[in-house]
């Protein structure tokens, strides 16, 4: 943690853009913000562009960013990108993951994102045989994190079935424990850290028989922590919930006490109208992962209902096809303006706060995604100069950030008061494209 002092050019507040804002951070976080500082006081360091609360990505699977470009050639499914996604998994050891995944945070952080959750399930060795220490593959990933430079919520994942009554497949024995209590029994061992929290996760309702699923919820319950859970991303899972147990996957999670403000449903792309409301109703959050989602052949989940019925949303890269918060935050609007064939479901502010405020508290780090004091020293500074920000007035910098900025726009990144990225270059991991380049080429041989 670093003491510091930063004069933001101009900074987002959550409701307004100011020019000239003064924020002071110290053991990490911020001690004081003050606003109608019209030139950098000296000691400052000046952060030129727009300032916002440092970005959360609050759904990633490190090892699928191995896949980006190497997926596109022919046509298929979710199913048939779900074999090729197995045979990258098969080769992950805890060596080749933890370069992989600090890479792959480095490039979060060179995009302006603090805070990751890593939704994670490769646990074992290939054919299931536990290493040394069994969480061997969850420590690689936070140990990545930290060297990258950001935060991380470990989503350590029950992933026990390869399908409602089915046995783990050959690919998904090193995802499985066996069982919920062992599973339960080895993640207890994981330690937070500064940097990093210990959620759980549900991989999804075919992955964890019905009667397990309580035991992973209340494991969160005891330790108050984030429970993830991917929710109805197709509707072939559906179907075969309804033929096992004769209701939703929402349902079903809903009877087992899965549901509520600390769960988190990601994608949530095929809900029915009582679907909605159980979310909502419940409080449980919604990770919409839009880039993936298209890339997938997915579908548009139902946002704007779920937002409504009181369902929190946050954003998520997921399978990395893009690595990019301000394009999940904006293809969020536009996907629903394609499907109603109207404009203006969201306001820029609240995009944002999908992206930052609601992504943290959905990821267990309430105190950050706001620029006030006691709040964690994260932030994410924009140009307003380049080819695809110049232009509009800096009043309207967060229609700018949302609607015409990218991740290629992000000068500086901020963690816990410790300059991370500074005018584009990352300072822990000095070449990223070499270090993603020679981390992918590793694992695919």
């Amino acid at each position: 943690m670093t003491d510091a002092t930063y004069w933001l050019e101009h900074a987002w507040l959550g409701t307004r853009v100011e020019p000239g804002v003064v924020v002071a951070a110290a053991d990490g976080r911020i001690t004081a913000v003050r606003t109608g500082v019209p030139t950098p006081p000296p000691g400052a360091e000046a952060l030129r562009g727009l300032t916002l609360p440092g970005l959360a990505n609050a759904h990633s699977h490190a090892f699928h960013r191995a896949l980006r470009g190497t997926v596109q050639v022919g046509s298929g499914t979710f199913w048939t990108w779900r074999e090729v996604m197995y045979a990258v998994a098969d080769r992950l050891t805890p060596d080749s993951y933890h370069a992989l995944a600090r890479a792959v945070y480095a490039e979060m952080a060179l995009a302006g994102i603090t805070c990751v959750g890593e939704f994670h399930y490769a646990h074992h060795a290939p054919g299931g045989t536990r290493y040394a220490d069994p969480n061997a593959m969850g420590e690689a990933l936070i140990a990545a994190a930290a060297e990258a430079g950001i935060r991380i919520t470990l989503l350590d994942t029950c992933y026990l079935s390869a399908g409602f009554g089915e046995p783990p497949g050959a690919h998904q024995l090193r995802f499985s424990d066996g069982s919920a209590e062992a599973w339960a029994e080895r993640c207890s061992v994981l330690k937070e850290r500064d940097h990093a929290r210990i959620g759980a996760a549900i991989h999804s309702v075919r992955a964890v028989p019905a009667d397990q699923m309580a035991t992973v919820a209340r494991w969160a319950e005891e330790r108050r922590a984030p429970l993830h859970v991917h929710l109805s991303e197709q509707t072939a899972e559906n179907e075969a919930c309804r033929a096992a147990h004769g209701r939703t996957p929402t349902r079903l999670l809903a009877d087992h006490g899965v549901l509520g403000p600390r769960t988190t449903g990601v994608h949530s792309t095929h809900l029915t109208d009582e679907d909605i409301a159980l979310l909502g109703g419940s409080r449980t959050g919604t990770c919409m992962c839009p880039t993936t989602e298209r890339d997938l052949a997915d579908g548009i989940g139902p946002a704007v209902a779920l937002q409504r019925a009181g369902s929190p949303l946050s954003l998520g890269s997921d399978s990395h096809a893009v690595v990019d918060l301000f394009e999940e935050a904006r293809a969020m609007e536009l996907n629903e303006r394609l499907r109603t064939r109207t404009r203006g479901h969201w306001t820029a502010a609240a995009l944002l706060s999908a992206a930052s405020t609601d992504g943290h508290a959905a990821l267990g780090w309430q105190e950050a995604g706001r620029l006030e004091t006691g709040a964690l020293a994260d932030l994410t500074t924009i140009a307003l100069d380049s080819v695809r920000t110049a232009g509009p007035p800096p009043r309207l910098g967060a229609e700018t950030a949302v609607f015409a900025a990218s991740a290629a726009d992000v000068r500086h990144t901020v963690v816990g008061g410790r300059h991370v990225v500074r005018d584009g270059v990352h300072s822990l991991v000095p070449d990223v494209p070499s270090a993603l380049a020679d981390a992918v080429a590793t694992l695919r041989g």
